[in-house]
């Protein structure tokens, strides 16, 4: 396949992974910051990012026919809504979501909303989410997760041309390096991530489709849980090598409009229920660079493998339990180390939902 791909450019890649990484965390931490960013718009901006696999076919198509040929291959790599059920106990359903505010993605599909209103118990990625002061307060406790805790800065980590390279990033996104020099490389890739339509709904207050989730189950009186922490999920962060999360940052940056490309593409993958799409398009334009490849794997297994470990665990005497609506990002569901492979092998039936 042309590893020079037309439309993604060696920044690409990077940028993929860590916008696969974005979640209800990340977003929420840095919330501060997103609703200066937009106050600096009157309105919303429309979003302007173009489908990536639809100019794969126009531009390309024998790239596009391998990503495909692969996706085809993903176990459980075609489908959101997924119906498990546990002997003795009411059915249960597994819903992937995407951590977006986009309206095509906080619209649930109408069995899901059917699933989600008959279900008595509901359960997101974390519930910790929900309540800022509680969520600020936990954090507290581990602030080596977000913020060099001691004379370390982002820029004390970086050559002068790379730390350039940061500093004009950030200004064109309006964001001046020297406050945020000692937060995570992380924490920020979360923000440049995002394009301006998104960043300008979060700031007005548009809730992400799990904190949607979360809150209409609070309003309706079901029971609401959590399968992990806050904690967990910045520690699975924290967990990959700095130089990794560092050149993941000014890579994002190099990227500028064309993330809204990679956005796009992920709301419409996301849409159709295409799950399985999603790493063999990362594949797809991953550089030949051995140390870029060992990075990549690192990140596949620290942020998605082991949790989808520990959500499986945790999961346990909720289905027990029976009748819960189970919400989870929408890439822990594929794949043979997926959410759902996890929950057969625990002695489940899970089925897909069309």
């Amino acid at each position: 396949m042309k590893r020079a791909i037309a439309i993604a450019d060696r920044a690409a890649p990077i940028a993929l992974r860590f916008v696969a990484a974005v979640n209800v965390l990340f977003v929420l931490l840095v919330m501060a910051l997103l609703v200066a960013i937009g106050k600096a718009h009157a309105e919303t901006p429309a979003c302007t990012g173009s489908d990536m696999m639809a100019e794969l076919a126009a531009k390309d198509p024998s790239a596009l026919a391998k990503i495909e040929g692969e996706a085809a291959k993903t176990p459980n790599g075609k489908g959101l809504l997924w119906k498990v059920e546990t002997s003795g106990s009411a059915p249960s359903y597994l819903f992937g979501t995407m951590h977006m505010t986009d309206p095509r993605v906080t619209s649930l599909p109408d069995d899901a909303r059917q699933a989600f209103d008959k279900s008595g118990t509901v359960v997101i990625e974390t519930t910790e989410v929900l309540d800022q002061a509680a969520m600020m307060a936990e954090l507290a406790r581990h602030p080596e997760l977000m913020m060099f805790t001691d004379g370390t800065t982002l820029t004390s980590l970086l050559s002068p041309e790379a730390r350039k390279e940061l500093e004009q990033g950030l200004a064109e996104r309006g964001i001046m390096l020297a406050s945020v020099a000692k937060m995570k490389p992380w924490m920020l890739s979360a923000i440049v991530a995002l394009p301006a339509c998104e960043l300008a709904r979060k700031a007005a207050g548009a809730p992400i489709l799990d904190i949607k989730l979360g809150e209409d189950a609070k309003a309706s009186g079901k029971q609401l849980q959590g399968l992990e922490t806050i904690a967990d999920q910045l520690g699975a962060m924290a967990s990959l090598p700095m130089d990794f999360h560092l050149k993941g940052l000014i890579d994002t940056l190099k990227l500028g409009r064309r993330i809204d490309d990679v956005i796009e593409t992920m709301i419409v993958l996301y849409v159709k229920g295409d799950t399985g799409t999603f790493w063999p398009l990362f594949r797809a334009v991953l550089p030949n660079d051995e140390a870029d490849k060992a990075g990549y794997a690192a990140f596949e297994q620290a942020l998605i493998v082991e949790r989808n470990k520990t959500m499986a665990k945790n999961a346990e005497p909720i289905l027990a339990a029976g009748n819960a609506f189970i919400a989870v990002g929408a890439l822990h569901l594929p794949g043979q180390e997926g959410l759902i492979e996890l929950l057969r092998k625990r002695g489940h039936s899970v089925s897909a939902v069309h």
